[in-house]
């Protein structure tokens, strides 16, 4: 006879530009994940990270003994039983991994979110940026179809820079037309790529002050490890990255799901 199935946890961010679904076991364990484009139809793209991740786990859906989404389309999810907020997932997910004092730093597709915990894992203040692209993954691509370079070469191209070309704009529309004033007076691109990095940098680091210790997330920072080291290099500070750092919302929402179940 087999073993019965224990009950498993959902969770699901699902963001402007990316939907990401985490399956948690009893023990808290991450045994399923998924991330897909969002797209138009978020329900659609929520039921098929979850399909995804469900079969990671090796488990279906009826073993799920709740789930909670979290995220811009968190509405959009309609297997989810209740929704929370994104600042609390991500601080949720984080301290989790990093059960300490922290500035969480998420850069994702859409926004970027600054979230300060105490050592219990208690938000004590948080700042979000919605109202500009700049220094998002929507500015990093916008930037990479300017330099007509794929989005996954960003991060090897930034490491091989030599002499950074640091931009004066934060603003996406002006920097598109500086990086292509840097094209025409011939500045490499690895230069140029790490210019684009320190300006995410910066527009993040002007939003707050961070703390002696730091977690970045989010899909940039998955896809892009090397502005964890400029963080690291320009800040001085501790610098820490969850095994999954797109993911770390889904956790979070899968973590209140199994503190609500019932």
């Amino acid at each position: 006879m087999a073993d019965k199935i224990e009950a498993v946890f959902a969770g699901v961010d699902v963001g402007a530009s990316r939907t990401k679904v985490a399956i948690l076991d009893a023990g808290k364990n991450l045994i399923g994940h998924a991330v897909r484009k969002s797209g138009t139809d978020f329900t659609e793209t929520a039921e098929i990270c979850l399909a995804s991740s469900l079969e990671m786990a090796g488990v279906s859906k009826e073993d799920i003994a709740n789930c909670i989404s979290t995220g811009y389309g968190r509405k959009n999810v309609p297997y989810s039983h209740d929704t929370k907020t994104e600042i609390g997932c991500h601080a949720k997910g984080c301290y989790h991994y990093f059960p300490m004092s922290m500035t969480v730093i998420d850069i994702g597709g859409q926004d970027n979110k600054v979230i300060k915990l105490d050592e219990h894992g208690r938000r004590v203040s948080f700042k979000m940026n919605r109202k500009c692209a700049a220094g998002t993954g929507a500015f990093l691509e916008e930037m990479a179809a300017r330099l007509d370079i794929p989005l996954e070469e960003m991060d090897g191209l930034a490491r091989k820079s030599e002499n950074i070309v640091e931009l004066g704009s934060y603003c996406t529309v002006f920097s598109g037309t500086e990086v292509l004033e840097k094209i025409r007076q011939g500045k490499k691109v690895p230069d140029i790529m790490k210019g684009l990095f320190l300006s995410v940098i910066k527009r993040v680091l002007e939003m707050d002050s961070l703390t002696e210790r730091v977690v970045m997330t989010g899909g940039v920072v998955a896809h892009n490890p090397y502005l964890v080291n400029m963080v690291r290099e320009i800040t001085e500070s501790e610098v820490l990255v969850p095994e999954y750092p797109q993911l770390t919302g889904a956790v979070g929402a899968a973590l209140f799901a199994m503190e609500t179940k019932g």
